[in-house]
């Protein structure tokens, strides 16, 4: 911290102010009141900050799967039953403030004030005394050079920094200067687990462990995860039944009571308005994007969720849309900058003995209560309630397609592709690589399955030894299917999103 010998800590009083009003404990008072309930990711979170290697842990998430709340629950854990005095935590949020943005290197120049004004020694006396410093930066992308302040912080002190963000461009862009220094972990809308704890009190435990991609590549994973659904299955419906009424955002399972017009245009303002106008307005080298272009493209998305549409699909609708001359390449961008967002998944075609050009991307987004409050049209995924609403069927199985396909591209190190159609080879959902592992994955989300037609892409790829693939994974829409063919696993798309 070169500032050090020429800066004496001061700061705009405005900023000043500020800090010491989000860091209340600092005076001995508490903060605000907390939801009671901890996502997944707190426990994972506290390990790293007490006794991870690397000096940073960054995490990444759409905005509103709260990564804020996260963060003041681990302050109030450390401070009430972790043995952290207050003066050693720091906590800033870097939101739109204009007397942060005046100040220069904030993150450093922050550092240096809580150093000499409320840690009251220097972060390295600190750590030697056994009590580093804990320091938290919240919505870290606002800045535009996050990482270098914070390699320049943590390669002089020791002490442990915690950054949330939810621009997945503007966070990973960053690490590249933090190699060796970081742990990242991404974080989506809620489990279906943590819907039933949520909304029910209901505490059902995982099948997948942290660091159980593995065990993806073994049938009786697969086996043990279609029975832990049925033996759970209270549980689990009723879970289910709320994510199909609401999906998997914490302000609509918490909210249960406001009706869902009001948590829809929340969702719309906070979630993807906020991304479409604040995070993704500038691009590289400050040119703005065309937020109208981004609104229409991810009305697409929402639109063709769970499927491939290409560019003889989607020009003609934005041009029609927008009344403008939309280059393929262009909409191809914009979908970039939406997965960047973390509002979307782009799931590529698998590339193996693919000699031609490229195929299109199948659309997934991140939850399916987004594509219903943007395009105003509710599509329940509960077989109850489809069951009353039949016309809807079609439009559920792509949805579940588009569910099936997020929550798998979630899972760390686990690699997704669809598979798609190839002269006289079916086309296939989903294929999932677990190292040299293959396991093709089927979506057949509907009340009636033909245990011959509808595993037929399975059988194919799995019988071609090149795919290196020894079962298949059928999801469905019920518990009861059954399928002859003892190398296919079938289960409900509950008991799959119920895994983790």
């Amino acid at each position: 911290m070169s500032q050090a010998a020429t800066w004496d800590g001061s700061l705009p009083s405005a900023v000043c102010d500020y800090l010491r009003s989000t860091n209340p404990w600092w005076a001995g008072k508490p903060g605000r009141v907390l939801p009671p309930y901890r996502r997944w990711v707190f426990g994972v979170a506290l390990k790293n900050l007490q006794k991870g290697l690397a000096p940073v842990l960054v995490l990444r998430g759409p905005r509103q799967v709260g990564k804020t709340t996260l963060q003041e629950q681990l302050i109030r854990h450390l401070l009430k039953t972790g043995g952290v005095a207050p003066r050693r935590i720091l906590r800033v949020q870097f939101d739109d403030l204009p007397s942060l943005r005046r100040v220069l290197d904030p993150i450093l120049a922050i550092a240096r004030w809580f150093e000499l004004h409320i840690l009251g020694e220097t972060f390295n006396e600190a750590a030697h005394r056994g009590e580093p410093a804990l320091i938290f930066l919240d919505e870290a992308q606002n800045l535009g050079d996050w990482a270098p302040q914070v390699k320049a912080f943590v390669d002089h002190n020791t002490a442990k920094v915690f950054v949330t963000g939810s621009s997945s461009l503007r966070i990973t862009a960053g690490q590249d200067s933090l190699a060796g220094r970081v742990t990242t972990v991404d974080l989506g809308p809620l489990l279906l687990r943590e819907i039933g704890a949520i909304r029910f009190g209901t505490e059902v435990p995982a099948v997948l462990g942290g660091n159980g991609v593995e065990s993806l590549a073994s049938q009786d994973f697969w086996r043990e995860a279609r029975v832990h659904g049925e033996r759970h299955r209270e549980a689990r419906d009723q879970a289910f039944a709320a994510f199909s009424e609401r999906g998997g955002y914490p302000m609509a399972q918490a909210n249960a009571d406001v009706p869902w017009p009001e948590i829809a245009d929340q969702l719309n303002e906070t979630v993807v308005q906020r991304a479409i106008q604040h995070d993704l307005r500038v691009g590289s080298r400050g040119r703005k994007r065309d937020p109208n272009l981004l609104e229409e493209v991810f009305r697409l998305s929402c639109r063709y969720a769970g499927q491939t549409p290409g560019r003889n699909i989607l020009i003609p609708e934005l041009q029609q849309a927008l009344d403008a001359n939309i280059g393929w390449a262009r909409v191809r961008e914009y979908m970039r900058f939406l997965e960047n967002a973390m509002l979307l998944k782009l799931v590529e075609p698998l590339e193996l003995r693919l000699k031609r050009r490229k195929g299109d991307n199948k659309l997934c987004l991140s939850d399916h209560a987004l594509r219903a409050s943007w395009l105003r049209e509710a599509v329940p995924l509960d077989p109850a309630r489809l069951e009353a609403e039949p016309h809807l069927a079609d439009l559920a199985g792509r949805i579940a397609e588009s569910s099936v396909g997020y929550f798998l591209s979630n899972i760390p190190h686990l690699g997704v592709n669809h598979f798609p159609q190839r002269g006289l080879e079916p086309e296939i959902d989903f294929v999932l690589t677990v190292g040299l592992r293959r396991v093709p994955v089927e979506v057949k989300f509907r009340r009636r399955i033909d245990p011959r037609e509808d595993t037929r892409g399975l059988v194919s790829f799995i019988e071609k030894t090149v795919y290196n693939a020894s079962f298949g994974v059928l999801v469905t829409m019920l518990d009861d299917v059954q399928v002859p063919d003892p190398r296919i696993v079938a289960l409900p798309l509950s008991s799959v999103l119920l895994m983790r």
